[in-house]
């Protein structure tokens, strides 16, 4: 969940509540599944991260539409377990989290949101970042 309150906390009880009632070892938000979206966005922005989602979705078939969101919850064991294997940094580990995670036979459901764009603070979003993305995707194609 970023602290900037990006990720609403008004979320939370519907967390808990797919949780409770899936019995999910990660629970997600998703901007990309129904009844999700994103406020604030530009074009371009919109267009990197859907595109980024459609192209791991594409090779990784993880079963998830947003690999790179970070507003989850996790059962204890099985985020200590995936905080050991993973190794990327940035947008690729939340990608990289979502596939390990079902590699490993983790359950995984889906909880839609609308992500509001920061009003504090800048994305870390940029070329560097991208790079980044694409050298873990092709890393978790080879290695899962």
């Amino acid at each position: 969940m970023d602290a900037d309150l990006s990720h609403h906390p008004k979320y939370l009880p519907d967390f808990i509540a797919k949780q409770a009632a899936t019995g999910a070892d990660v629970v997600t938000g998703t901007r990309y599944g129904p009844g999700g979206g994103v406020y604030g966005w530009n074009f371009k922005r919109k267009l990197i991260s859907r595109g980024a989602n459609t192209l791991a979705a594409t090779l990784l078939q993880p079963g998830v539409s947003d690999l790179t969101g970070s507003f989850r919850l996790y059962r204890t064991a099985c985020l200590e377990k995936l905080i050991r294997l993973a190794t990327s940094k940035g947008y690729a580990f939340q990608m990289e989290i979502m596939v390990r995670a079902r590699s490993l036979g983790y359950t995984v459901a889906e909880v839609p949101i609308v992500f509001v764009d920061r009003v504090y603070g800048a994305s870390k979003l940029g070329g560097a970042e991208i790079l980044l993305y694409v050298k873990g995707l092709l890393k978790l194609l080879v290695t899962t």
